[in-house]
């Protein structure tokens, strides 16, 4: 089972990473601004120093941040993931941001040996306790099957709905 790196547990990402310890997936968090939510911790999530440690620890690297600066910054700024990253990692930002800044943030991971999936979601706090929401997925065939069985653990209706940018 691969390793996930989870970056972004709020109101959302908290129980979308629960799920995903549940399952049974080893999971961890950087420790770039808080403590993890403790019932996480106790559910088994670890930690790594930045950003860049969750790119180079996990396989699969999830963002769940509010906003498209806020996930340019976690891939690219200082001690972000992309400089952690390795060929054949895989990249997924579930945030709901800009179309045409995702296209930019898939190229540039791409361009590094990596996969890139735009996956944002709907379903809200409701759906991502439930374990319900809908995932509209951008990107290609291959890196969407890679991640479906992930995606599972956290939605219900999940579509591959054509290349980046169009999640």
């Amino acid at each position: 089972m691969e390793t996930i790196g989870f970056i972004g547990l709020g109101i959302m990402g908290a129980p979308m990473a629960g799920h995903l310890l549940d399952a049974g997936y080893h999971v961890i968090a950087s420790d770039h601004r808080s403590k993890p939510p403790a019932d996480l911790v106790a559910k088994g999530l670890k930690t790594v120093t930045g950003h860049a440690g969750v790119g180079k620890a996990a396989d699969i690297i999830i963002l769940m941040v509010p906003d498209t600066p806020q996930v340019a910054d976690v891939l690219f700024g200082d001690n972000g993931v992309a400089s952690g990253l390795a060929r054949g990692k895989l990249v997924i930002d579930m945030s709901s941001i800009s179309p045409i800044e995702t296209k930019m943030f898939a190229k540039k991971i791409n361009d590094l040996g990596c996969d890139y999936l735009d996956a944002p979601v709907s379903g809200g706090e409701v759906g991502a306790k439930a374990a319900s929401l809908t995932i509209m997925v951008g990107g290609e065939e291959t890196p969407f099957e890679r991640a479906k069985s992930v995606f599972e653990k956290m939605g219900k209706n999940i579509t591959l709905v054509g290349p980046n940018g169009v999640g």
